[in-house]
């Protein structure tokens, strides 16, 4: 079954399949441009209510970017991400005209795949193509991009492994460019593996196969423990980077899971009838990335999966060399990612070491000279070239004043 709950939990019964957790709302940072809009009053509780409050500030996550020089390269246009989820809501301002109803997974639930009771699934899908709206400082890394929902668990843990292998299948046959996945298979709480011989790593591996981004949270368990899929083959798993570009400590799975980090704590986007809210998990830091994966593919429609994440790894901040264990490769860098003009690669490898400073070499000591001296040795060296100059010319002078008297003579 699928769970999708917040950080403070709900009491469930154990489960194979879980969204992944998120942690309680914080305010967002003020906004930086072009006057600082008011810092709207948030809810600390972790829980939102439908429709919410407009937030009108600057989220801390784009206050680092810039927007106009990002869209500069692409918007996500003429790219669909499949968001495989909660169900994504159309009924929010930002995402009306840009959410495709797909399929619906949940059995005996009311509605369909734009239907979003929990709200998981309409944050996610804000996180990548939110449109841009005059009240909001909040937008969408991709907002030229177009979403499918397809609807597949709930905040009551409905929904299977096998259900999650029908989604990204029904991904596929949709023919999206970018799946975003962000859920976990987990048991009593913690990752279960995945046999490469199941179901949702076929599915997987299909649509990695067709050309397809497949974008995975690393999971919320705080754990080193793989997850999947984030751990699946061709998958680029994601986990929760901070303010400071650092893995976020209070949740954020570590090793093999994490590829990449971006931001996933206090993260704004928008809820079900209109408004935002502000909540934080590698559910919200998947989206982040698969936004770019976006971005890339409408910038390099005939790449593959494996060049495009490579690019986004690649050009990830990281103060190591390589990949670790907390942030992966590093924190994703939007712009950098599609500015970087180098020719694709299929994997990406480490920043070469710094060049070595020049060896010290050691010289006998001397009386030498003082800067002060130096400076009076030029000084008469300038002079004596100055007077020797006048001579020279002051004799030439005489010399042919004397050759023109005589020659009058």
């Amino acid at each position: 079954m699928n769970r999708r709950h917040r950080r403070k939990g709900h009491a469930l019964a154990p489960v194979l399949l879980a969204a992944l957790a998120l942690t309680p709302a914080l305010a967002p940072a003020a906004a930086a441009e072009p006057a600082p809009r008011p810092r709207p009053a948030i809810d600390s509780s972790g829980e939102c209510t439908f429709p919410a409050a407009v937030i009108s500030g600057d989220p801390w996550s784009l206050q680092r970017l810039l927007l106009p020089e990002l869209w500069r390269y692409a918007t996500g246009r003429g790219v669909t991400v499949a968001v495989i989820d909660t169900g994504v809501s159309d009924t929010n301002p930002q995402l009306r005209g840009a959410v495709t109803a797909g399929p619906d997974l949940l059995t005996g639930q009311s509605g369909n795949s734009l239907t979003d009771p929990d709200g998981h699934g309409t944050m996610v899908a804000g996180i990548i193509a939110a449109r841009p709206s005059s009240a909001t400082g909040f937008v969408g890394l991709a907002p030229g991009a177009r979403i499918l929902s397809i609807r597949q668990n709930d905040s009551q843990g409905d929904g299977t492994p096998d259900t999650l292998a029908e989604a990204v299948d029904a991904a596929v046959d949709a023919h999206v460019g970018v799946i975003n996945i962000s859920q976990d298979v987990t048991q009593n709480g913690r990752p279960v593996p995945v046999a490469p011989d199941s179901r949702l790593a076929r599915a997987v591996a299909r649509a990695v196969g067709a050309g397809i981004v497949v974008v995975a949270a690393a999971g919320n368990e705080d754990l080193s423990l793989p997850t999947y899929p984030a751990s699946l083959p061709g998958v680029l798993g994601v986990g929760a980077s901070d303010r400071d570009n650092e893995r976020d400590a209070d949740f954020s799975e570590t090793g093999s899971s994490v590829d990449v980090a971006a931001p996933g704590v206090d993260m704004v986007s928008t809820v079900p009838g209109g408004g935002q809210c502000v909540d934080s998990g590698t559910s919200f830091a998947a989206p982040y990335a698969a936004a770019v994966a976006a971005l890339l593919r409408q910038l390099h429609p005939t790449w593959t999966p494996a060049q495009i994440i490579a690019r986004i790894e690649q050009t990830a901040q990281r103060t190591d060399p390589g990949r670790d264990a907390f942030i992966g490769w590093g924190v994703v860098d939007p712009v950098a990612a599609v500015s970087d003009p180098a020719p694709p690669a299929s994997a990406a490898v480490s920043d070469p070491p710094a060049a070595a400073a020049a060896p010290v070499q050691p010289r006998p000591l001397g009386l030498g000279e003082t800067e002060a001296g130096r400076e009076r040795r030029t000084a008469v060296y300038v002079l004596c070239l100055g007077a020797l100059a006048v001579a020279i010319t002051v004799g030439t002078a005489i010399v042919l004043r004397d050759a023109l008297r005589r020659h009058a003579i």
